[in-house]
C-alpha cells in the first residue's frame, strides 16, 4: 500500500484523468487492447536453473539452487520448495534495501501458493533417504526493473528457471547403507525436476468501481487502478490459486469472466515457456557433445609415414634374403673355395664377362659399405634429394631385382666355363689384391 500511495503522488491529475478516459474508450496508453499482454521475452543463462524474463519494461531474473537437508517430521519423504524475492532500489526508487517490504512478501506468497499448493513440482521425487535426507529447492527472484505487473513476470521467471534446473544425482551406500554419495556433473548427468504442470499467474486490474477490466497493467495503470486480482491457472483450465489484494469489490460474474480469460492466456504463455525450454535443452545437448580434436588429422599423417618406413625395412629384408640365396647357389654350382669364388667373381665383374656385358657390380672386399646392403639400393638412396616415398621405393625395388638377375646370369656363365679357362683368362687371380693396394688405387682414381 505504501508503494502504491507513493506511486500515486507521482502522477498528476491530468495524467490520471487521461488514463481513465482512454480506458473508457477501450484504449490504453501503450496502444494495447484491454486483454492484450505486452511483448514477452524469455532467456536463459549458461548454468542450469537461471532465467531472465522481460515483460514490456518489467525485468525479472530467477535463479534456482538446491541442497540436502533433513525433512520435516510430518513429511519425512518429501522435499521442500521456497520462494524468495529481492527488490532492488535500482528497479524502483520506492523500494528500500534490506528487510523485504509488504510488496515483496505479497509477491513471494502469491507465487509460492500457485506452485506449492497446486503440487506442480513432485516433492516426493526430492527424497533421498526417508526421514534423513531430502532436497530443499530454493527459487530466488530478483526484480531488476519495475514496469508494472511484477507478479506475472516473476511467476514466469520462476517457472522457466525450475524447468531448466537439474540437481546432482545421489546414491546411497556405505557400510550401513545410509551414506549419501553426491556425484558431480562430470561423472553423472544431473537430474531435472519432475514438474506435472505449469501454473501461470494472470493479473487483472479494475477501474471505475469494477466496470473496466484490463490484464497486465503497466506501472502507471497500477497507480490509477482501484483493485487487483491474480488468478493462477494451468493450460488444462484448472484453478490453482486466486489472490484478491484489497481495493474495490468485484462481482461473481466478473470473477468468472476473469477465470475464462486467464485460462486462455495461461495456455498461450505455457506454450511460449515450453518452446523456450526446448530450445535451451537442444542448445545444452549440443554443448555437451564431445567433438574430435584437430590433432587427429596430424596423427593420421604420422601413421602413414610409419607405414612407409615399415615398407623400407621389408625391402631391405627381401634384398638380404635374395643375396644369401645367390651366394649359396653360386658356391654350390661352382664348387670352389670362398677365396677363389670371390676372386673369379671380381674378375668377371671387371672384365664384363665373356659376353661383353656392361659392368654391374656389387660391393667388393674393400668397399666401406657393409656387404648386406645392395649397392644399387645405396646409389638410388643417394640420388634421392628428399625422404623416400612410395614411388621411390618401387624404383629401388626394381633396381635391386635387376641387380640380382645380373648376379644370377654371371654366376651361370662362370659355372658353365671350365676351371682351366677361368684361370687362364687372368693369371693374377692366384695372388689376390691386398686391402692396402686397393685403397691406394681408389685414391689415385679420385685425384
Amino acid at each position: 500500500m505504501e508503494q502504491r500511495m507513493s506511486s500515486t503522488w507521482r502522477l498528476t491529475v491530468n495524467e490520471k484523468n487521461f488514463i481513465e478516459t482512454a480506458l473508457l474508450a477501450d484504449l490504453r496508453v501503450d496502444g494495447r487492447r484491454p486483454f492484450d499482454y505486452r511483448p514477452l521475452s524469455i532467456k536463459f543463462g549458461r548454468e542450469d536453473g537461471s532465467s531472465e524474463v522481460q515483460l514490456g519494461e518489467t525485468h525479472v531474473m530467477g535463479y534456482v539452487t538446491s541442497q540436502l537437508v533433513q525433512p520435516y517430521r510430518d513429511r519425512p519423504n518429501e522435499g521442500t520448495l521456497a520462494i524468495y524475492t529481492e527488490f532492488s532500489p535500482m528497479a524502483d526508487p520506492t523500494f528500500e534495501a534490506g528487510r523485504p517490504g509488504e510488496s515483496a512478501v505479497e509477491l513471494g506468497r502469491v507465487i509460492d501458493r500457485g506452485l506449492r499448493e497446486s503440487r506442480a513440482v513432485d516433492m516426493e521425487s526430492l527424497c533421498v533417504v526417508a526421514g534423513k535426507s531430502v532436497w530443499a529447492v530454493r527459487v530466488d527472484l530478483h526484480i531488476l526493473d519495475n514496469g508494472g505487473n511484477l507478479i506475472d513476470a516473476a511467476n514466469i521467471a520462476a517457472l522457466a528457471a525450475l524447468s531448466t534446473f537439474r540437481r546432482p544425482e545421489c546414491t546411497v551406500g556405505g557400510e550401513d547403507g545410509q551414506e549419501v554419495i553426491m556425484h558431480p556433473p562430470e561423472v553423472r548427468e544431473p537430474i531435472p525436476l519432475t514438474i506435472h504442470h505449469l501454473p501461470v499467474a494472470v493479473t487483472f486490474a479494475f477501474f471505475s468501481e469494477g466496470n473496466i477490466l484490463v490484464i497486465d497493467p503497466t506501472y502507471k495503470e497500477e497507480a490509477v487502478m482501484g483493485g487487483r486480482m491474480t488468478a493462477t491457472m494451468n493450460m488444462n483450465g484448472d484453478v490453482c490459486a486466486v489472490q484478491k489484494a484489497g481495493g474495490e469489490g468485484v462481482m461473481m460474474s466478473v470473477i468468472m469472466q476473469c477465470l475464462r480469460i486467464a485460462s486462455m492466456k495461461a495456455a498461450d504463455i505455457t506454450s511460449k515457456i515450453k518452446s523456450a525450454v526446448d530450445a535451451y535443452n537442444t542448445e545444452r545437448a549440443l554443448r555437451n557433445v564431445k567433438r574430435h580434436p584437430s590433432s587427429i588429422a596430424i596423427d593420421v599423417g604420422v601413421s602413414e609415414v610409419a607405414m612407409q618406413e615399415d615398407q623400407v625395412d621389408d625391402l631391405r629384408k627381401d634384398e638380404q634374403i635374395l643375396e644369401d640365396k645367390l651366394r649359396a647357389s653360386s658356391s654350390g654350382n661352382i664348387g670352389l673355395t670362398g677365396a677363389e669364388t670371390s676372386s673369379s667373381r671380381k674378375r668377371e665383374k671387371k672384365t664384363g664377362g665373356n659376353n661383353g656385358e656392361p659392368f654391374i657390380g656389387g660391393p667388393s672386399n674393400w668397399d666401406p659399405y657393409p656387404k648386406e646392403i645392395s649397392s644399387s639400393y645405396i646409389r638410388s638412396s643417394q640420388a634421392l634429394p628428399g625422404p623416400l616415398t612410395l614411388n621411390d621405393e618401387q624404383e629401388v625395388t626394381k633396381a635391386a631385382q635387376k641387380s640380382n638377375l645380373s648376379h644370377v646370369d654371371t654366376a651361370a656363365n662362370v659355372s658353365d666355363a671350365p676351371t682351366e679357362t677361368i684361370t687362364s683368362m687372368n693369371p693374377q687371380t692366384s695372388s689376390p689384391k691386398s686391402l692396402k693396394d686397393a685403397v691406394k688405387k681408389k685414391n689415385r682414381k679420385r685425384r
